[in-house]
């Protein structure tokens, strides 16, 4: 029964999701911006490697998996943020694989030469995939099944405009932009069972609050939206100790920013809750981990989620001593 059960809720997530497909869920983007938002490239002014793996819905077959590389540096002064970034996704027998190059260009607001203004630009390829391999017809020789693994490639851009000082952060930037165009202009094979992900808008903010001895608070806020699924909030609190480790709690809920015509309106709005820590194991060495906990049904058929990331700076010896404490680098 509980299988049945299972797969019912499969073929309504994947009968949903071809019309609004959500870009890849993962939770540390907290610690690392140019996931979500070009304009944040090279914000930490220093070469910064930073990859991530995440597995969501742990104990069931064919759940989520995501892994991601990122690298980014500024150069001319700071004024210029260049980076790359491949992510591979993975849910049943669908495959996503994504390379994106960036660019910001950073303008400094004001007199203080903390306060910088940034716009970015992704330009990448998206490479959807299906394994027929992975799938189990109903009924023997059916067409639509793909016998092998079968791919379609297309264009991509992502676009973002970046705030930052010593104390706060604000970003706003959209992801998605070209890939559901070009696939709707494709002349090649349009049969593939993969939903192409559609344009996606976040909306970030933050803040460092100093509390003494050798204490500070961090909250993040970060909207999430593709005009036509659930808006989705996340609600973040973290501690930084001595600028060494970063101990943190999050909430994911959906929210009714404005009507949707075509959104059911009994879908559950509770999502997910967990805790979150993140480790200078060394001055250039940052080693975080995650665990997401369902808050709907869905949670009596699953052990969580769990994300794991690795940093890396490229830089000076002694270069925590040396670095500023900054909202956006924390």
């Amino acid at each position: 029964m509980m299988k049945r059960i299972f797969l019912l809720m499969l073929a309504i997530g994947m009968t949903l999701s071809s019309s609004a497909q959500q870009d890849s869920q993962f939770t540390q983007y907290v610690f690392n911006n140019i996931h979500i938002n070009p304009g944040y490239t090279g914000a930490k002014k220093e070469i910064y490697i930073q990859s991530f793996f995440r597995s969501q819905w742990v104990g069931i077959q064919g759940a989520p998996t995501t892994f991601s590389v990122a690298v980014d540096g500024a150069v001319n002064d700071g004024n210029v943020g260049l980076g790359l970034i491949v992510s591979n996704d993975k849910i049943g027998a669908q495959t996503y694989l994504s390379g994106y190059a960036n660019y910001a260009y950073k303008i400094q607001v004001g007199y203080d030469e903390t306060s910088r203004l940034s716009f970015g630009i992704a330009a990448g390829i998206m490479q959807l995939g299906l394994d027929g391999n992975k799938l189990g017809a109903i009924e023997q020789n059916d067409e639509v099944i793909p016998v092998n693994a079968e791919t379609r490639t297309f264009p991509d851009a992502r676009f973002g405009v970046y705030y930052s000082n010593k104390q706060f952060f604000a970003g706003l930037s959209a992801t998605n932009m070209l890939a559901s165009y070009a696939a709707k202009n494709s002349k090649g094979n349009s049969n593939l069972l993969v939903p192409v992900p559609q344009p996606h808008y976040y909306f970030t903010a933050g803040a460092l609050i100093p509390l003494g001895d050798g204490l500070d608070l961090k909250p993040v806020i970060l909207l999430k939206d593709d005009v036509k699924g659930p808006t989705s909030l996340d609600l973040n609190a973290f501690l930084l100790l001595n600028e060494k480790v970063w101990i943190g709690a999050f909430y994911r809920t959906s929210v009714p920013l404005y009507k949707k015509p075509d959104l059911d309106n009994y879908l559950t709005k509770k999502s997910a809750t967990g805790l979150m820590f993140e480790l200078f194991a060394t001055e250039n060495l940052r080693i975080g981990y995650s665990y997401d906990y369902a808050l709907n049904k869905f949670r009596n058929y699953n052990y969580g989620s769990h994300e794991v990331s690795v940093g890396l700076y490229l830089g000076r010896k002694n270069l925590l001593r040396q670095r500023q404490l900054r909202c956006y680098d924390f």
